[in-house]
């Protein structure tokens, strides 16, 4: 049986900031939740693929090399393969990243992600 999936109770699972939770895989896009709060990574371009930031809970905001993008729960931003880019995170925010797998490494995750 095919089952669905809760956005915020997967989330809420998360007991360390920027450990990133599989939820899903769409194609060859995974689908993954976590937590940040007050980190800003480096910037950083991802060259083969578009990224999907989706905002569940809380605020922060997507900077640019021209400025900022400020998310609040319920938006979503896609970021264009080749933009230079990196997330702000000054609050605590839970977040939905949608990405072509592959995309996540230590390098652009300031060491979190595991696969």
């Amino acid at each position: 049986m095919i089952e669905k999936v809760n956005l915020k109770e997967n989330v809420n699972l998360i007991d360390v900031p920027f450990r990133y939770k599989r939820v899903g895989t769409l194609n060859n896009h995974m689908l993954n939740v976590l937590q940040a709060k007050n980190r800003t990574l480096d910037f950083h371009i991802h060259e083969n693929s578009d990224e999907m930031f989706y905002c569940i809970e809380g605020e922060f905001d997507i900077e640019f090399e021209d400025g900022l993008t400020h998310l609040c729960e319920g938006d979503f931003i896609i970021i264009p393969k080749g933009t230079k880019h990196r997330p702000v995170c000054k609050e605590l925010v839970k977040c939905l990243l949608i990405e072509v797998e592959g995309t996540l490494n230590k390098e652009n995750t300031g060491g979190t992600y595991n696969e």
